[in-house]
């Protein structure tokens, strides 16, 4: 029967074990420069409506090294982008492909998409959710942490996609969870309900603040992201304006606890959301977070597709 990645609760708690465990296998094969054909003969189609750098490229080379292949689909050469309807785009790529990932604006068409194929379907960035970049996140911070469960991650911006997948990552593997955004940009209250109710299982604690200092005091992981995402840029200005004092810099960070993470999933604006010498410091993993994007989907891909 197969299976979907639509957002980070279509996942048992096994499911996340397993692809942290797979990821890290993977990633030391590549260090050591032996190659996984796991995939070899399948194919995946790569369904792009937004732009991306670390998806498109995280997914095609994962691809190639599992032995796979890759095919870009951007949506104008689609009919899907002339109005042919989902459903049929979903049956007939079924008979063509091993699995599908899109990265679209709305979370209907991912799950539209995924009612209509007979293959798994991943979604790759919605405006709702972000789960690959999430499951990256947790093998980053297992990597330096050499633990999940217990910890303590603050998220401070925008109650944004990014977050969405974050609080189910955490409340999902036990890690503590706190957010600040400012007033009018929280998360939305049915995602922060249907994560305290997971959060009870795994003896998670929530809490959801409009003040940074509160989330940021003694988290192991500071997290942020650009405060206004693809498809906001007309809000630009008006965003500016409304995050002031939810920069995450040198003061902010001399509260969350003693070698404290600093991530950011990119693009980064400096001097917005995070100062540089933040961002540009001993703290952050970044681009160690960047580069697990590749492991970690390697292992959806194997879980999902083989």
């Amino acid at each position: 029967m197969k299976k979907d990645l639509l957002t980070i609760f279509d996942l048992t708690q096994e499911d996340i074990k397993t692809i942290l465990k797979r990821a890290t296998a993977l990633k030391k094969k590549q260090k050591q420069g032996k190659a996984h054909q796991s995939l070899k003969g399948k194919s995946l189609g790569m369904i792009f409506e937004k732009s991306s750098t670390r998806t498109r490229v995280s997914f095609e080379v994962g691809m190639y090294q599992l032995g796979g292949q890759a095919l870009f689909l951007s949506s104008n050469d689609l009919q899907i982008g002339r109005g042919e309807p989902i459903a049929d785009t979903a049956r007939t790529l079924s008979r063509f492909l091993d699995a599908i990932m899109i990265r679209t604006f709305a979370q209907a068409t991912v799950e539209e998409l995924a009612h209509h194929a007979s293959i798994p379907v991943i979604n790759g960035l919605t405006d709702l959710h972000h789960p690959c970049q999430a499951l990256a996140d947790l093998f980053t911070i297992q990597e330096k942490k050499r633990t999940l469960k217990g910890l303590k991650l603050a998220y401070v911006g925008d109650g944004n996609n990014v977050a969405n997948s974050l609080i189910q990552a955490c409340v999902k593997t036990g890690i503590h969870f706190s957010i600040a955004t400012p007033r009018g940009y929280e998360l939305d209250i049915a995602f922060v309900n249907e994560a305290k109710t997971e959060a009870v299982k795994t003896g998670t604690v929530i809490d959801v603040t409009n003040d940074p200092y509160r989330a940021v005091r003694s988290a192991d992981i500071v997290y942020t992201d650009v405060w206004a995402s693809m498809g906001q840029e007309a809000e630009h200005a008006k965003r500016l304006k409304a995050f002031q004092g939810y920069q995450i810099d040198a003061k902010l960070m001399g509260t969350a606890a003693r070698g404290a993470l600093v991530m950011h999933c990119l693009p980064a604006h400096r001097g917005e959301e995070i100062s540089a010498e933040v961002i540009d410091g001993p703290q952050s993993v970044i681009f160690d977070q960047a580069e697990n994007r590749l492991h970690t989907q390697k292992a959806v891909l194997e879980m999902l597709v083989r």
